[in-house]
């Protein structure tokens, strides 16, 4: 298990994480999730992060305020105080010596799939590292360069991209086509020639910017998704680890939803571990199945069925697995240190956890606000009808 420890640092007040298989946070906008998730990137990649900022032209001059700018995003130093502090496996880490210090491992061991991910395709291609602002941060700028990797190394044939034999198991190129792409596939064309991604159909191409909002939204995704699962016997990337991947949910229909964590759960299974960010209480529903179904001894089948997916032999197989896993789930609060709510138990006397995190509040006081309306009027019936009587 590894264990992330951060103290007064932008929003956090204080924050104790080990991580699991799987590790969600949860909590209101601007309370730290990304933050700390980049603090994960940080400190695992430094040697690469500095490589690559070398590479395209980024001068921090070895200082810690302006390597927070470049690396977080401009205007971003102001996270770091004089109290502030990172620990990382039980040790305490100097940070402005860390990167003031070239670090020797450069290889990359985890993949971040920002939540700003649709600024990857602007026109509808990955846009490189340096075709970036000087203030934008790190994480959206080395995503973008990846897919543009990914795109001019291995989608150099013919043919779409999406459904694509070798990419994803069939089970899962199906689900997608029904809850993502329907009748549309999607493909690789060029205006004069410059490269673009279309949605073709029988009536012709629809560019990036006629999608769908969710469209929009998940073909980066779908893009990083190929990356981590290469078309080769080899289950995935061998110098990666970590996954994290922000807001999952973003733009999309709650079938979408479930198609994307059951892809999750593949990840999960190929030895990947998992880090989610996330607003949306389904993701966390289904934390709370695989614990319930872990602890339990639960069928793979019931998993499958919370996902109506097929029950056929390879979707078996990574339910058998994924069940096994173990996951982590936490709560920042902008206004205290953040907090284990794994358990996910509603009937908890402690409310961040009761609410999941403030998933649930809307729905609790919705069923509260219907209830007490449906009472009164029925009250009301009731005394109409006595009244009558009388």
């Amino acid at each position: 298990m590894t264990r992330l420890a951060l103290k007064n640092i932008g929003q956090i007040q204080a924050a104790d994480l080990t991580f699991g298989d799987l590790t969600v946070l949860v909590g209101p906008q601007a309370s730290g999730k990304s933050i700390t998730l980049q603090w994960l990137k940080l400190l695992q990649d430094t040697g690469l992060i500095q490589q690559q900022l070398d590479t395209y032209g980024l001068d921090y001059e070895g200082k810690l305020p302006e390597f927070l700018d470049v690396f977080f995003g401009e205007g971003m130093h102001a996270i770091w105080h004089s109290d502030s502090e990172v620990c990382f496996d039980g040790k305490v880490i100097d940070v402005a010596k860390r990167i003031g210090r070239r670090q020797v491992n450069k290889s990359e061991s985890v993949f971040l799939i920002p939540a700003q991910r649709v600024l990857a395709l602007p026109n509808g291609w990955p846009r490189p590292f340096q075709g970036y602002s000087a203030g934008d941060p790190y994480a959206v700028r080395a995503f973008s360069e990846q897919l543009r990797v990914l795109m001019d190394r291995e989608f150099t044939d013919t043919g779409p991209l999406f459904p694509k034999s070798n990419r994803l198991k069939s089970d899962y190129r199906a689900l997608l086509q029904q809850s993502m792409f329907a009748d549309f596939k999607l493909s690789v064309d060029k205006v004069q020639s410059q490269k673009r991604l279309v949605l073709a159909s029988g009536d012709g191409n629809l560019p990036f910017m006629v999608w769908s909002a969710g469209q929009r939204e998940f073909v980066p995704l779908l893009l990083g998704l190929y990356w981590l699962m290469p078309p080769a016997k080899v289950p995935r990337r061998n110098e990666i680890e970590w996954v994290i991947i922000e807001e999952l949910e973003m733009g999309l229909h709650p079938r979408a939803i479930a198609t994307v964590l059951l892809i999750v759960l593949e990840l999960l299974t190929r030895g990947y571990r998992v880090c989610l960010s996330t607003h949306s209480p389904q993701v966390l529903e289904l934390v709370w199945a695989l614990e319930a179904l872990r602890k339990h001894e639960g069928a793979p089948d019931a998993l499958l069925d919370l996902f109506s997916a097929p029950h056929s032999k390879p979707l078996r197989d990574m339910a058998v697995a994924a069940i096994a896993k173990i996951s982590k789930v936490y709560y920042f609060d902008p206004a205290g240190p953040v907090r284990d709510i794994t358990e996910l138990d509603p009937s908890s006397d402690v409310a961040q956890e009761a609410s999941w995190g403030g998933l649930l509040e809307f729905s609790s006081k919705a069923n509260d606000t219907v209830a007490r309306a449906v009472a009164n009027s029925a009250e009301f019936s009731s005394g109409e009808l006595f009244a009558e009587g009388q």
